[in-house]
């Protein structure tokens, strides 16, 4: 089973332009994200996908000086950009990553990716509310292709998998029982503000570690309610 993590980022942020590269901790935000991701067993490759669009040379820059591969495809229509990215690796599966998403759970994505290859199905949904900020998608490159063909809508457009929730029946399905311990849904580990950023500074700052475990991050939040209040007011822009 071949399957590749696509990172998607973008310089274009309406609430905090630029904050894939922010500075996070002696690193920046895509370095975390990147390292991260490598650490996932059983893949083959990691790849930011970005914009042709000008802004997004820095992102190319970025990628070419820390030997990550990378693509460029449409800003907007970011389910075409995996698909055309994905075409190139003719994976069997795709891994889905944000990278506002410094300390995504590379822990919960073993376990997802071994998961998948014991079931072989379309996709794995998550069970348990999570902290926003952890989780990964996987979905099969066919179904991929199928919610390409399909998917017409703006949502689905720009939210890849969105498709396939919708659209349930139409798509094989494993469940994934997230870790209990994990099931903190009030907290944002994800990076959309001002306020998420200082969060994830601070989080960055304590640990001075890019490989934390998630688990080790939702801890020091708990037990510091002073830092996890900063964030904790920011509402999630609803899917239309």
């Amino acid at each position: 089973m071949k399957t590749i993590v696509i990172i998607q980022a973008r310089m274009g942020s309406s609430r905090l332009p630029g904050k894939v590269l922010k500075p996070l901790g002696d690193k920046d935000v895509l370095s975390y994200v990147t390292k991260r991701c490598k650490q996932i067993k059983n893949v083959h490759d990691v790849i930011v996908a970005t914009s042709v669009l000008p802004q997004d040379d820095e992102i190319v820059a970025w990628c070419k000086e820390h030997n990550i591969s990378y693509f460029r495809g449409s800003e907007d229509d970011v389910l075409d950009r995996y698909v055309q990215c994905a075409k190139e690796y003719k994976p069997d599966y795709v891994m889905r990553v944000t990278s506002d998403c410094p300390f995504v759970d590379y822990e919960m994505a073993d376990e997802i990716v071994m998961l998948m290859e014991r079931e072989q199905v379309d996709i794995v949904d998550l069970v348990g509310e999570l902290p926003r900020g952890l989780a990964v998608e996987l979905i099969s490159f066919k179904s991929l292709l199928s919610i390409h063909e399909r998917g017409k809508e703006v949502r689905h457009r720009e939210h890849v998998t969105y498709y396939a929730y919708e659209f349930r029946d139409e798509f094989t399905r494993v469940e994934y029982e997230t870790p209990k311990s994990h099931h903190h849904s009030s907290l944002r580990i994800t990076l959309d503000t001002e306020e998420d950023y200082e969060l994830c500074k601070t989080v960055a700052k304590h640990f001075q570690n890019e490989l934390v475990s998630s688990s080790e991050v939702i801890q020091y939040l708990l037990k510091n309610p002073e830092i996890a209040v900063l964030n904790k007011h920011i509402e999630q822009k609803p899917v239309i």
